[in-house]
C-alpha cells in the first residue's frame, strides 16, 4: 500500500486464478480519508496486454474526488480476447468493493480505446453484466464499430438489437475523446454519440484538446512502446477533463 497525498494506493491485488496461467491481478486507489460508501469505478486499459500501470495517473485523480477506482490488467491477446478477464474483474468489483469504499452494487464502467468498447458493450448489454448494476459508461478514446471484447459484437450493430433499445432504464453513456487524436479519430466517438442519441440513449460528450495518450494524463514513448505519465500542464489539463467526466457519470446517474 502506497500514499499519493489525497489518494491510497494498493497494488496486484488477486481477482483471478487460472490454472496453468500466472493469476490476473488489478490495482485499487481509493480516497485516503474516510467517506461514506459510494459508486466503484471499474476502469479498463486498451488493447496492449497487462497494462493497468498505464492508467494509475487517471485513477488516481478521480480517487481524489471520493471515489474507489479498480483498476485490472486484461490480456487482449488471450484465446477470447480477454473476456473472461475483464468479466471476472466485474465480478471483483462486485464482491469485494464494499473493502475499498465502495458500492458493488453501483458501478461506474469505464474504459480507454479497446477498454472503451469493452464497457460500452456491456453498457448495450445490461443482461450481460452478471448481476452487477452499471449506473453509468463512460468510453475514452473507444472505436464503437468493432466486435467488444467484453461481448464478442460491435456497440453500434448492438444499438439495432432490442436489448439495448434506450428507455427510462438506459445506462447514460459519457464519450470523451481527444480532438487531436491521431491514434483513433474522435469521429468515431461523434458517430457513436449520434447513434446513441438517435436511439433516445442519454449521452454526454466531450472533445479534450488532447491526443490519445493525453485523455489519461500519458504522454507516448517510443522507445518504451508505451504510454508513460507525463508532467506537461496541457495533458493533465485533459486528464483532469476526462476525471472530471467520469466523476460526474457517477454522481449524476
Amino acid at each position: 500500500m502506497s500514499r499519493t497525498g489525497t489518494t491510497v494506493e494498493i497494488r496486484d491485488l488477486i481477482y483471478l486464478s487460472e490454472e496453468g496461467a500466472p493469476p490476473r491481478r488489478l490495482d485499487v486507489h481509493r480516497p485516503a480519508a474516510g467517506r461514506p460508501v459510494g459508486p466503484s469505478v471499474l476502469l479498463w486499459h486498451g488493447i496492449g496486454p497487462d497494462e493497468k500501470d498505464v492508467l494509475a495517473p487517471l485513477a488516481r485523480e478521480i480517487a481524489s474526488h471520493g471515489l474507489p477506482v479498480l483498476v485490472p490488467d486484461w490480456r487482449s491477446d488471450a484465446p477470447d480476447g480477454g473476456r473472461s478477464h475483464l468479466m471476472a474483474s466485474l465480478r471483483y468489483v462486485r464482491d469485494q468493493a464494499v473493502e475499498f469504499g465502495g458500492d458493488g452494487g453501483r458501478v461506474v464502467l469505464a474504459g480507454w480505446s479497446a477498454g472503451a468498447g469493452a464497457a460500452m458493450g456491456l453498457a448495450l448489454r445490461p443482461g450481460a453484466t452478471e448481476g452487477v448494476r452499471v449506473i453509468a459508461a463512460v468510453g475514452v478514446a473507444g472505436r464503437y464499430d468493432l466486435p467488444a471484447r467484453s461481448t464478442g459484437t460491435a456497440p453500434l450493430a448492438d444499438l439495432d438489437s432490442t436489448e439495448a433499445g434506450a428507455g427510462a432504464g438506459a445506462v447514460p453513456v459519457t464519450l470523451v475523446h481527444g480532438a487531436a487524436d491521431s491514434v483513433l479519430s474522435s469521429s468515431h466517438s461523434r458517430e457513436f454519440g449520434a447513434a446513441l442519441r438517435t436511439k433516445g440513449w442519454p449521452v454526454t460528450s466531450l472533445e479534450p484538446a488532447s491526443d490519445h495518450a493525453g485523455v489519461i494524463m500519458t504522454e507516448y514513448d517510443p522507445a518504451r512502446g508505451l504510454c508513460v505519465p507525463s508532467t506537461s500542464e496541457h495533458v493533465l489539463r485533459a486528464g483532469r477533463e476526462t476525471a472530471a467526466a467520469i466523476v460526474s457519470a457517477a454522481r449524476t446517474a
